[in-house]
């Protein structure tokens, strides 16, 4: 088996035991490094530390002169050193390591020292060690995507929000326009929270048909419906221990809502068909561009879930209100299109990011982003100019992206009458969206569509 090739620190002031553990310990492939008492463990790790090297665990003896075991783990534990401790005690000194694992200590072994158990011990805790630093790195990559990019006062407002948000387990009612960025903040809260290794989930309310959502939501038994042949499980389940995201809560229709309601407050569910009440531990997340205090009004929205899911508000600020964050979102989504496929970021050129400050975004960071993808798809070269940009534009993509005062394109003068179509129905649909405000219920009811029709229309063209 290979050997890891780990540095250990022992301290003790008993020569015979330093020598003892050193040989057992190097034989067993170690880097291993020696102090008689707490005060040269530190002199040593900060020597070590000026090469660039560091100690991976310290086997501390609790009793010495000058500075003890815990004394160290204190000292070890305020300068923020990563390296794992594990406490060498007396039979008399239990009482006094048991207190050094309260206070961070890995693991503690007893006088008179057995090679094995302390082999063990060690390898157990570089484990777990090496497992917390990959379980972080990996937390950093997922959660990258979903960083809150930008300089302006909102966007720092937002954030200070966020990491106190994130602490607590209260429900949280995000608004926004679509595409400000509502997802990415919900997501960021889970990636802050205690529950960050557990699930995350998303339902798109709007994107349901609402004889379906119950069953989305709760899931379904065999034979409870025609069509369940199978029993399902639902959203309210998968997101067990960790946090449910409801975007678009604001259309969701008013029967589930009086369920969804019953099963925040009760944090239990039933399954569609079923008897038995399933346990449920989340963390509720909603999303809407609608304003749900006028939906209550207007008896759309059930008062009493508002009230339930509002108990922490947070909004997002519009692209046209934080424009001085399109060039560190522009530089955010050029280095994440680029890692998708394997290669280096496009740069942006000044002529194209002055553009890009000039255009009008009705789409926000999602028409920001897809404007940048198809621009690196269809670029010549390394790096993206103005010219790139607006030929894109020109071919009717980037959804309704335009320089400010610049007519809409004329859909006439498109090639193909698949082109001409496409064209005259993103603009209609833009049109319609912008009338209601960003109301999608709305907009569907007045152009006589299904909800879930129209959103995947808006997808299609990258409105929604």
């Amino acid at each position: 088996m290979a050997r890891e090739r780990a540095t250990v620190l022992v301290v003790d002031d008993d020569g015979d035991i330093r020598l003892s553990l050193e040989m057992m310990l190097q034989y067993e492939g170690f880097e291993v490094w020696t102090a008689k008492d707490g005060e040269e463990a530190l002199a040593r790790l900060e020597r070590e530390a000026q090469a660039g090297r560091g100690a991976d665990l310290v086997l501390c003896d609790v009793k010495m002169p000058r500075l003890d075991g815990p004394g160290l783990l204190d000292k070890l534990a305020a300068r923020g050193t990563s390296a794992s401790v594990i406490m060498i005690s007396g039979h008399g000194d239990i009482a006094t390591a048991v207190d050094a694992l309260r206070r961070g200590a890995v693991d503690f072994l007893e006088k008179p020292l057995e090679q094995n158990r302390v082999v063990v011990s060690i390898r157990n805790a570089l484990r777990e060690r090496r497992l917390a630093t990959e379980n972080a790195d990996l937390r950093t990559r997922l959660g990258e995507p979903w960083r809150l990019v930008g300089t302006s006062a909102a966007m720092r407002t937002l954030r200070e929000q966020v990491a106190r948000v994130a602490r607590s387990d209260a429900s949280v009612l995000i608004t926004g326009e679509n595409g400000s960025g509502k997802e990415v903040v919900a997501r960021q809260i889970h990636l802050e929270s205690a529950r960050a290794a557990a699930t995350f989930v998303t339902v798109n309310c709007a994107a349901i048909p609402s004889e379906l959502i119950e069953s989305e939501l709760f899931g379904h038994e065999k034979g409870s419906f025609t069509g369940a042949v199978e029993r399902r499980t639902g959203h309210f389940e998968l997101a067990h221990g960790g946090t449910l995201f409801l975007d678009e809560i604001g259309d969701m229709p008013l029967p589930a809502q009086a369920k969804v309601l019953r099963a925040l407050e009760t944090r239990e569910i039933t399954r569609v068909g079923g008897s038995r009440p399933q346990p449920v531990d989340i963390r509720i997340v909603a999303a809407t561009n609608a304003d749900l205090a006028a939906a209550v009004e207007a008896k759309l929205f059930r008062m009493d879930l508002f009230y339930r899911l509002n108990v922490v508000p947070l909004r997002v600020a519009p692209l046209r209100e934080r424009r001085e964050d399109i060039p560190a979102l522009a530089s955010h989504f050029l280095r994440e299109l680029a890692a998708r496929v394997g290669r280096a970021p496009h740069a942006l050129a000044p002529d194209a990011q002055e553009f890009l400050a000039a255009l009008e975004f009705p789409g926000n960071v999602r028409e920001l982003r897809n404007l940048l993808e198809g621009a690196c798809v269809l670029a010549d070269g390394p790096t993206l100019a103005r010219a790139d940009l607006e030929r894109l534009l020109e071919s009717g993509a980037g959804g309704g992206a335009r320089t400010r005062g610049l007519p809409p394109h004329d859909s006439f003068s498109s090639a193909t009458f698949e082109e001409f179509k496409d064209r005259s129905e993103a603009e209609f649909f833009r049109r319609k969206l912008a009338e209601n405000e960003g109301n999608v219920k709305r907009t569907a009811e007045l152009l006589g569509m299904q909800r879930s029709h129209l959103y995947k229309k808006l997808e299609r063209y990258g409105l929604k």
